[in-house]
């Protein structure tokens, strides 16, 4: 009997203080409850299965020999518009209407993207490489100043690995709007020499003696032909060399002809070094002539 009265009077005393009986609380703390455990389950199987959904996009794309840069861009996109539905999902499980939640999310939208209009042309800027196509997954290519060959294109950025292994990531806006250099779109490149001779060499069998190597060399196209010329007079003879080859033959056959020169060329009688270089000497005060220094560790 005396706890009944307690609990009567601690009831009346909380609807004096908050407007509501303690039995109206217990139902909307009831309710809320129900609501929020419903929104964290909502959001966490809907997080896993958003990220399920772009592995399984990206295994069915590349199964399907779809281009890798395409594949990473879907995979990517199908995995934040998900992640996106479940947020909105887990929000309306708490009682959120949805009338208000798309007034508040296009207010929101409008001044995140003036806030984010980077962000936003580097989406645009992916979807324009993806649909022109200026390069691919595997390409070499020189963009902003950067150079190496094509990880990843992503829906804001695209991954280049260098020669030496770093990975530069740019944003994909500013790359759909530049100069794109694509070293490998091509099947075949052009390769280029400059090969200095002195003067008095004789010219007509330096070219006779690159065309022969050149020829030799398989890798080397026969359609157009191997091209050798006097290019320019100066400190030294210098002929301009070319050649075309296959784009993955490309260093290889240049590396090799410039081997083949510095072994072979000054035995046929050629002197690669101008008349006019000589060794640096340091002259003292007095006139005498001395060794350089040896740099400091």
């Amino acid at each position: 009997m005396l706890l009944a009265q307690k609990l009567s009077a601690f009831e009346e005393r909380f609807q004096g203080i908050f407007g509501f009986s303690f039995t109206e609380a217990k139902q909307f703390l009831v309710r809320s409850g129900t609501h929020i455990i419903l929104a964290i389950i909502v959001l966490i199987v809907g997080w896993w299965l958003a990220k399920w959904a772009g592995r399984a996009v990206a295994k069915l794309l590349t199964r399907s020999k779809t281009d890798a840069g395409l594949v990473t861009f879907l995979s990517s996109l199908t995995t934040i518009a998900l992640k996106t539905l479940v947020i909105v999902t887990a929000i309306t499980q708490l009682g959120v209407q949805m009338t208000s939640f798309v007034a508040i999310l296009g207010a929101a939208g409008l001044a995140i993207g003036m806030a984010f209009s980077g962000t936003l042309s580097n989406f645009a800027g992916g979807v324009m490489i993806l649909l022109f196509k200026p390069f691919k997954v595997g390409d070499t290519i020189l963009t902003q100043t950067q150079q190496g060959t094509v990880k990843e294109i992503q829906i804001f950025y695209t991954y280049l690995h260098t020669s030496d292994n770093k990975v530069i990531i740019l944003p994909n806006g500013p790359i759909a709007n530049g100069n794109i250099v694509n070293f490998t779109k091509a099947k075949t490149r052009r390769v280029d020499w400059v090969v200095p001779i002195s003067y008095g060499d004789d010219y007509l069998k330096a070219h006779q003696l690159l065309i022969k190597w050149l020829k030799e060399d398989k890798r080397v196209l026969k359609d157009p032909e191997p091209f050798v010329a006097l290019g320019e007079l100066g400190d030294s003879v210098k002929l301009t060399v070319r050649a075309w080859a296959k784009t993955d033959n490309y260093w290889p056959v240049f590396f090799d002809l410039n081997k083949r020169i510095y072994e072979e060329f000054e035995k046929e009688g050629f002197h690669l070094t101008s008349p006019g270089e000589q060794i640096i000497q340091i002259v003292h005060p007095e006139g005498k002539s001395a060794d350089p220094p040896v740099p400091q560790a």
